[in-house]
């Protein structure tokens, strides 16, 4: 269950309004001589994440100057917030949701913009001790009815009682939610405009839910997951003082979207809960402008903090300058944080390569590994140690050798697969392989990541059916994952589970068959997807689908059906084939089995029917 940057994150987007013309909820308005940035340093003693919930760590926050800061794709101060300008607007929002009825644990919906509202209507909510649940932003890939029923079954999960949402996509949300029994559904500003209660605040536990997480969920049967305050703080407090090792001077740099565990916890939560300044770009707007993101880390003249899955490294290097080191000053990023999905050594490079002239040290890097069931760090790879990988016998992750090193014969080429060392878990988490009968495997044996510790969820909100599925009684989670341990590090070789990651993007392959399913003439076990893996070692997404067509125009006509309505729902341009009916195999219990598919058809044994181009 590889945490990816998030289920939206495309090379294009469907445009929400403007930031520009939203005004921000609780963000300081322009002085006369404009708006300054907050600082990176002021006089409030430093605490690193030990607050029993996340309203103690903003009233904490609260009492010094530093505070967040977004920017426009063009490297623009467009929004600046100060923790204490936070708190404050998360107060009187608090007030304003209790006057509408809201009662603790009820759920508010957010559409998580990067924004200052965002960040002021995700703080009143938790002040009123209701739940925030962050929703994703559209993109322009499955339009609008992809996007409102993917809001709908989000909102069903949860049972949201408020929607909050920018004012360009309030037409949408309230389509999303139409039918349900809500209390208020509005944007930023008409939420503003509510009258405010003046009964006291109540307060929030350490063992209270802090907020419900849906990014690394399926569209179509979400899971959102439940974060205690407990959790989150033992995960703020692991990033600040053992992973980044947070100090004076310091200062985050991110683009990456509050709808993803990495992005909400790693740069709005964790900072704020370790007091760091941090400059926000928008997803969308990185996308198009990604070297605005190294422009920022140069301009600030603290240490910066900045993590990125391996699809930012990716475009950042392929959009890299020649006179880079005439654009740039990359000498004080200490922390290039690689995480969100399978960290390619070949791609670090790259980056590398292309902004060494700007003075970026490899050394820099911080592999990690972590999903949103442990709120989102579970390993960090220690500072300065770098991108350090294992050559590891392909045939050994296929299943075929018992061990990570294995003998080799001279007759016999064999292929290694580099695999980069996630670090070692967080202080009071552990980290288990073990075998498919629950045992305990030693270093260097590939088996299933199990993890345990204080960052753990507590369950999946309202499906305890899910949950039982992979948390056991005894509080280990069941990751979804494989991988190995060498000497307490470890090492993630694959997914154990189906999901099918590409560009940083989340893609579940039931969501893909479903899509399929709508059309005419398909039912449940006629598809199959999966991800295959390009010489070069990328992954794109393979659908087989049984046919039962014969006439060559009509087949070519479906084919191109089939591609249009996975674009839709996905968002991907996936590799489509027609396969004869009966091709695709089943597992003993009738049920399709994708992986035996996939093998089937990469050793040939599943043949294609030829469809003209």
């Amino acid at each position: 269950m590889l945490n990816a940057v998030s289920q939206q994150l495309d090379t294009e987007a469907m445009k929400a309004p403007s930031h520009a013309q939203s005004p921000a909820m609780g963000a300081v308005q322009p002085p006369s001589g404009g708006l300054h940035p907050t600082p990176t340093d002021d006089d409030l003693p430093r605490r690193l994440g030990d607050f029993p919930t996340f309203q103690a760590a903003l009233d904490y926050a609260a009492r010094g100057k530093r505070g967040f800061n977004v920017y426009s794709a063009r490297g623009e101060l467009r929004e600046v917030l100060s923790f204490a300008d936070l708190r404050a607007a998360g107060v009187a929002g608090a007030r304003r949701l209790m006057a509408l009825g809201v009662m603790p644990g009820d759920r508010v919906a957010l559409i998580a913009e990067t924004s200052s509202p965002f960040m002021c209507a995700f703080a009143a909510t938790a002040y009123a001790t209701a739940l925030p649940v962050p929703l994703p932003l559209p993109t322009s890939f499955g339009g609008r009815e992809g996007y409102v029923q993917q809001i709908r079954n989000q909102l069903q999960s949860c049972g949201a009682t408020v929607i909050l949402t920018p004012a360009g996509l309030l037409e949408f949300i309230r389509e999303a939610a139409e039918g349900m029994a809500t209390r208020f559904i509005g944007s930023w500003e008409e939420f503003d405009a509510l009258p405010a209660s003046d009964a006291p605040l109540p307060e929030a536990g350490p063992d209270d839910i802090a907020y419900l997480q849906y990014s690394s969920g399926s569209t179509r049967f979400p899971h959102g997951v439940s974060v205690t305050h407990r959790a989150l703080m033992a995960n703020c407090l692991g990033q600040g003082k053992h992973g980044a090792q947070v100090r004076d001077g310091d200062r985050c740099v991110s683009w990456l979207p509050f709808y993803h565990d990495m992005g909400l916890v790693g740069c709005y939560l964790a900072t704020l809960a370790n007091q760091v300044s941090t400059d926000l770009i928008p997803t969308d707007e990185f996308v198009r402008r990604p070297l605005t993101w190294l422009k920022l880390i140069s301009d600030h003249k603290g240490t910066s903090i900045s993590y990125s899955p391996t699809f930012g490294y990716d475009i950042t290097a392929r959009r890299a300058p020649s006179d880079v080191a005439e654009k740039f000053d990359l000498s004080r990023w200490r922390l290039a944080g690689n995480g969100g999905d399978m960290i390619r050594p070949d791609v670090m490079q790259a980056f590398v390569d292309a902004f060494a002239p700007a003075g970026f040290d490899a050394r820099a890097f911080c592999p990690s590994y972590g999903m949103a069931e442990a709120v989102v760090a579970i390993s960090f790879m220690p500072l300065g140690e770098g991108i350090i990988t294992d050559l590891v016998d392909e045939r050994r992750l296929a299943g075929e050798v018992d061990h990570v090193t294995s003998v080799r014969s001279n007759k016999q080429p064999v292929r290694y697969r580099a695999i980069v060392n996630c670090g070692k878990p967080l202080p009071e988490h552990r980290i288990e392989i073990r075998n498919e009968d629950g045992q305990l495997l030693p270093d260097r044996s590939i088996g299933k990541v199990f993890v345990q510790g204080p960052s753990v969820m507590i369950g999946y909100y309202g499906d305890p059916e899910a949950t039982a599925a992979c948390l056991g009684a005894d509080g280990w989670l069941d990751t979804g994952d494989m991988g190995y341990m060498v000497d307490g590090y470890i090492y993630i070789v694959g997914r154990a589970k189906d999901m099918i990651i590409i560009n940083g993007k989340n893609h579940w392959p039931q969501d893909i068959e479903w899509a399929v399913e709508q059309l005419p003439g398909f039912k449940s076990g006629d598809i199959a997807a999966f991800a295959v893996t390009e010489a070069n070692g990328e992954e794109k997404p393979a659908v087989l689908v049984q046919c039962r067509v014969s006439d060559e125009e009509e087949r070519i006509k479906l084919r191109e059906e089939i591609r249009a309505k996975v674009r839709q729902i996905t968002g991907m341009n996936c590799v489509i084939e027609l396969v004869p009916p009966r091709s695709l195999p089943r597992t003993s219990s009738g049920k399709l089995s994708r992986s035996k598919a996939r093998s089937l058809y990469l050793s040939g044994e599943i043949v294609p029917i030829n469809v003209a181009a």
